[in-house]
Formats: structure tokens, C-alpha cells, sequence
């Protein structure tokens, strides 16, 4: 079933406000999307699942995206802040802490290259980190500031 451009984009906006209204796109989620758009489910999935914004499982309140990019990999920030993401939360890239408060990811580019090492925390970009600025951001979060 061919899917119109525009019908494609209206496809893509509402799978993210869903997102945002629910944290993640459940299967309810999907459904409603489906509905509203005369869509089957089987094709709304389909294409969330392609983009790696949506989420198809439950999220932390803080999804952490750390760049591994080429920039933040030269300046030795890509595995050495996941590695301490990691030992500070307790968690691995993909996972998401046990109270539900942060979800770990590693994506490709986060474009801020001219200011890596970066990481982003749900859509609000940190630049230049370092791993006492990132230390002081989790702690920022856990403390709810």
C-alpha cells in the first residue's frame, strides 16, 4: 500500500506529538495514530520503528544522547562519556535506570560538531562536556534542578 507524501508527513508529525504526549509509542499509541490517519497499525509501526527518534518501548524522564560521531570521537568524547554515563547510572547504552529517571543512548550525530564532545538530554543540547560538567548535569537532574 503506497503511502501519499503528504499523507507520509502527517504520518510523521502525529507519531511525534504522540510520542511526546505519552513518553514513548505504545501499542495504543500506534493504534491511535492509525485511526486518526486511516492507516493500518502494521504500517504505523512500520515506520516508527525505521526512525530512531521514536520510541517503542518505555523511556527514562531523561533520555541522554551521547554523539559518537566523527567530531566527538577525535576529541576523545565519544566512549569515554558513555563509559562514565554508564558507571554513574548504572546502565548501559540502550537501558534505562530502574526508578525510571534515565534512559542512555548512543546516536550518531547530534549536530554539534564544532563543539564536541556534546550529548543531549531529551531536546536540550550540552556542548564541550566534560566528564565533571556531565558528572554535575546528572546530579543537576537527579536533584531536580
Amino acid at each position: 500500500m503506497n503511502v501519499d507524501p503528504r499523507q507520509r508527513a502527517r504520518l510523521l508529525a502525529a507519531l511525534y506529538l504522540a510520542q511526546e504526549q505519552f513518553g514513548w509509542l505504545s501499542t495504543e499509541a500506534i493504534e491511535r495514530v492509525s485511526e486518526r490517519l486511516a492507516l493500518q497499525s502494521g504500517q504505523v509501526r512500520s515506520t516508527a520503528s525505521f526512525y530512531s527518534m521514536f520510541k517503542l518501548e518505555p523511556q527514562g524522564e531523561f533520555r541522554i544522547q551521547v554523539c559518537e560521531g566523527l567530531s566527538c570521537y577525535l576529541v576523545g568524547g565519544a566512549e569515554p562519556i558513555i563509559d562514565h554515563i554508564s558507571n554513574l547510572l548504572g546502565i548501559q547504552p540502550g537501558e534505562t535506570t530502574p526508578d525510571g529517571k534515565f534512559t542512555l543512548e548512543v546516536v550518531q550525530c547530534i549536530t554539534a560538531c564544532g563543539s564536541a564532545p556534546a550529548l543531549r538530554v531529551n531536546d536540550l543540547l550540552y556542548e564541550h562536556m566534560t566528564l565533571e560538567s556531565i558528572e554535575q548535569l546528572i546530579k543537576n537532574f537527579q536533584e531536580g534542578e
